[in-house]
């Protein structure tokens, strides 16, 4: 405990005694769903460092399911779940993923029907591939490169008035050659007539990014974010946290440190802190370290597990946003589970399990959340229950033949394909792809 405990100095814990026990915990609480599970394709995945944004979405006009994932070589593929003929369709190539782990599939459907999908070619460029037919997957799709803009990590969503938005990180030396390596800010592109044209950010407000800094002397000057997240009046709430080289001098991903919480509204491209304050159209450092800071981390040797992870969940509930986020132990001990949760006035931080990654969540009322996490090694997806963003109660465990790397939530999804599980391969080179595919649902008999 030693390691957390350092971590997180100015924060209220918790403490609990195993992976799934909590404070919170009381066997009355333990929620009632059943799931079933579907494997949509056998040995196919490849390790993927997708982040939980844009995984599926279900078309209500043509009752249908599309998901996308990352297979061999992290081309891009496709599958269909018919709901009328309760039929899945088999994997559909979609583009080369180029051998690269991060250059992972984020699919969105654009206002007039077409599927896109979007991939941040690692450091190079930023491409989309637009499905031939609209309300299907079927087909060969058209391939676009939108820019050459050195982006890494695609986070798209549409707005209600069909306007496409792709967050990006930018790896500013690949540009430059100039620029330290642990220089990495977020950007984003817009299209308001369905990926035909896009503008940047930088165009768009005349700023140089969207998030980021460049000078702090800890040399943390990269942003990760874990998760952004679409709400229904609009707003996008996103969680990050923040990785270089340290005081040590420029290297990338050396170190992770912080947590940190924004809103991002595309009606005027502002962002602002959790209490309202407006940040206007760019995140600086002063921004985020006077505003908008959820946990204050140290830096620490990531020789194991990088702390912060590069993955955290964000919701609300009732409007108060709450943010789940993981770390490991100094001493290679098991990771630690937290939930920051603000309270009007500031954040509250408790750790609630250890040993879980968490992957990802959905809300299943105004009050509750689903989470769904894994333990490393193990197959299985286990659900949480997350009250008011404050209590944490187990829930279910999800059966899978092996173990699970990624989930995502399919937007507006219809059981059984809720969630879409990623298998994790048996190796990091992508050319292994031994993992399965499966969709799980709750079951309604």
């Amino acid at each position: 405990m030693r390691g957390v405990m350092s971590a997180v100095l100015l924060l209220p814990l918790v403490v609990v005694s195993s992976a799934h026990a909590t404070a919170d915990t009381q066997s009355s609480d333990l929620g009632k769903a059943k799931f079933t599970v579907t494997n949509t394709a056998t040995n196919v995945a490849a390790r993927s460092d997708r982040r939980p944004v844009a995984g599926g979405v279900y078309d209500r006009r043509v009752g249908k399911t599309f998901i996308s994932w990352a297979g061999q070589y992290e081309d891009s593929y496709v599958q269909t779940y018919d709901h009328r003929k309760a039929t899945w369709s088999a994997p559909n190539r979609v583009a080369d993923g180029d051998k690269d782990s991060h250059n992972y599939p984020t699919m969105v459907q654009a206002k007039d029907g077409h599927l896109l999908i979007f991939r941040g070619m690692h450091n190079v460029e930023l491409r989309m591939s637009r499905s031939p037919q609209a309300n299907s997957a079927d087909g060969v799709w058209e391939e676009t490169l939108i820019s050459k803009n050195a982006a890494t990590y695609p986070m798209p969503f549409v707005t209600k008035d069909g306007t496409i938005y792709v967050f990006y990180r930018e790896t500013t030396r690949d540009l430059d050659h100039v620029t330290p390596t642990d220089t990495r800010p977020m950007l984003y592109v817009v299209s308001k007539d369905n990926g035909k044209t896009w503008k940047t950010s930088t165009e768009l407000t005349g700023d140089r990014f969207a998030i980021g800094s460049t000078s702090r002397a800890d040399n943390m000057n990269e942003i990760y974010i874990g998760q952004l997240r679409q709400e229904d009046n609009g707003r996008v709430r996103i969680a990050y946290t923040l990785a270089g080289g340290g005081t040590e001098g420029h290297l990338h991903d050396r170190y992770h440190r912080n947590m940190y919480y924004a809103t991002f509204d595309p009606r005027n491209l502002h962002f602002y802190s959790a209490a309202g304050r407006d940040l206007g159209t760019q995140i600086d450092d002063a921004d985020q370290e006077t505003y908008l800071k959820i946990a204050d981390t140290p830096l620490t040797l990531p020789n194991a597990v990088k702390s912060p992870d590069y993955i955290q969940q964000v919701g609300t509930t009732l409007g108060r946003p709450f943010v789940l986020w993981f770390m490991g132990d100094q001493d290679k001990g098991p990771l630690h589970n937290f939930m920051s949760t603000w309270n009007g006035r500031s954040w509250e931080t408790k750790e609630v399990a250890r040993g879980l990654r968490t992957r990802d969540m959905e809300q299943i009322d105004p009050f509750t959340w689903r989470v769904y996490a894994t333990e490393d090694g193990k197959p299985n997806v286990n659900t949480y229950l997350v009250r008011f963003g404050c209590t944490w109660t187990p829930e279910a465990v999800i059966p899978t033949a092996k173990p699970v790397q990624r989930v995502e939530i399919v937007e507006n999804f219809r059981d059984p394909a809720r969630a879409i599980f990623s298998g994790a391969s048996s190796d990091r080179d992508v050319a292994i792809a031994d993992g399965d595919i499966s969709v799980a649902g709750i079951s309604r008999r």
